[in-house]
């Protein structure tokens, strides 16, 4: 508990609360209490003195005398329990004093008497403590008129109650109110704790995961299910595990592919570079001198350096083709000039292997955006795997028709575990005739195509019929 600072914190900040809101609810409540405590004994009071009022008309005459009281008023203190005095209108005290046989007389009142008398006269019902140093005790006063047959005011009716009673039960009411706060104070405080650890457990959760995913494992996830904003948090940071692995998966990727291509690079100098230095070091040497030979070393020279030069273009395009900063130069073109660029480009090659180009094109197409050369350059790639890998006499099929370009062949085709890679830089198939290509033709043409948004597609069933299809996007 005291290791988890929000939930401290939280349990806290809820008592603090709830402590400020009892002391205020709680003075609240003693000084409404108090007053309505106080407001219910003058009303009682007042109703008690008003009832002996109107009973003490009967035994006074209109003109102030008295009647046969006397029992009666030994009777009325007798079940009020409390002291009640008359006073005439000759202002005369008329009492049996506190059940001590004292008597009281008009002198004997407090100096300020006079105020609460004369004001019951002038038809009023009045208050007052100041009887209380009299009667040596605290004490409420009540004064009520009694008013006479003839509707006038005869004599004045002073009833005395000890308020010590309302004091105590002022004091018993707050001590409740004290003893409730109190054990709500405690119960408060106990659920505090639990809803804070309940609380605050989904976060040590989310922090222990953080800290695993810092750690570099970011398979672990949450395992939070709430609807509420801790719950939104935790799907955040498990899509967040999730994102992480998916980069550092691609980063593997990545990385394996920059191995691979190191790797393949290697290879690929390699062959040509042991050829030319061969060749070389034999027409230094002296070891060849017969013109023949050293026109074949010649020749191969000049054959590896060309191989060489084609690679090195290769890898430079593929690289301009993957930077997203630069920009292809696109405008207006019409792809059946294209295909027939493409086709006056690759006959005399197709013609050397007794290979025929057919051409089908339609209406589409005539009207896109794009770069001429690229697009070029992406048909020729295709058309040439489809010459080099179909058999003497065969023929290539180049299709446009209906915003679609399909490029077929029936060739040795490409094997169903060999086809998700063939965009692949360096990919090459083993057979004779991709023996001299670089693999990076069909990885350039993938690029293109991306840079047009055009999907570029392979459906192949070896040695009967391969099919590389271009989809144009409307617009």
């Amino acid at each position: 508990m005291f290791k988890n600072r929000i939930a401290l914190k939280l349990t806290s900040y809820f008592a603090a609360a709830l402590l400020v809101f009892s002391i205020l609810i709680g003075g609240v409540f003693f000084v409404l209490f108090k007053n309505y405590t106080i407001q219910l004994h003058r009303a009682d009071l007042e109703k008690r003195a008003t009832g002996i009022a109107q009973s003490m008309a009967g035994f006074m005459s209109s003109n102030g005398e008295q009647v046969g009281y006397g029992a009666y008023l030994r009777f009325v203190k007798d079940i009020a329990m409390t002291d009640v005095w008359i006073v005439d209108r000759n202002l005369n005290l008329i009492t049996r004093g506190q059940g001590k046989g004292k008597e009281y007389v008009y002198s004997d009142l407090p100096a300020d008497a006079d105020s609460v008398i004369l004001e019951v006269f002038n038809g009023k019902t009045a208050f007052s403590e100041n009887f209380s140093t009299l009667l040596n005790r605290p004490t409420l006063t009540v004064g009520t008129p009694i008013i006479g047959s003839d509707r006038t005011i005869i004599g004045v009716v002073l009833l005395h109650s000890p308020i010590e009673g309302i004091n105590q039960a002022i004091a018993d009411g707050f001590t409740t109110l004290g003893i409730s706060i109190l054990a709500a104070l405690l119960l408060a405080f106990s659920l505090s704790i639990v809803f804070s650890i309940s609380f605050t457990r989904p976060l040590n959760r989310m922090k222990t995961t953080a800290m695993i995913l810092a750690d570099g494992d970011y398979a672990v996830k949450t395992q939070i299910k709430q609807n509420d904003e801790l719950g939104d948090l935790a799907v955040a940071l498990d899509m967040l595990s999730e994102r992480l692995a998916q980069a550092s998966q691609q980063s593997a990727k990545l990385e394996q592919m920059r191995r691979d291509f190191v790797a393949n690079i290697s290879h690929e100098l390699r062959t040509p570079i042991t050829v030319i230095r061969g060749s070389l070091e034999a027409l230094i040497d002296g070891v060849v001198t017969e013109p023949e030979q050293v026109k074949s070393y010649q020749q191969q020279i000049l054959s590896e350096t060309l191989y060489l030069q084609r690679l090195v273009a290769d890898l430079l395009d593929l690289s301009t083709l993957q930077n997203t900063d630069f920009a292809i130069e696109k405008r207006e073109v019409n792809m059946s000039a294209i295909i027939d660029d493409v086709n006056r480009s690759m006959a005399h090659i197709a013609d050397n292997k007794g290979i025929r180009i057919e051409v089908t094109k339609d209406e589409s197409l005539q009207h896109i955006w794009g770069d001429y050369g690229r697009l070029r350059q992406m048909l020729l790639i295709l058309v040439d795997n489809a010459v080099k890998f179909s058999p003497a006499n065969g023929v290539v099929k180049l299709t446009q028709e209906n915003g679609t370009i399909t490029i077929s062949d029936k060739g040795i085709g490409i094997t169903e575990e060999n086809s998700p890679y063939i965009f692949d830089r360096f990919y090459k198939s083993g057979s004779e005739q991709n023996k001299s290509g670089s693999g990076l033709g069909l990885a350039i043409a993938k690029q293109i195509a991306d840079r047009h948004d055009i999907s570029i597609t392979v459906e192949s069933e070896p040695h009967t019929n391969t099919e590389f299809r271009l989809d144009f996007k409307e617009g």
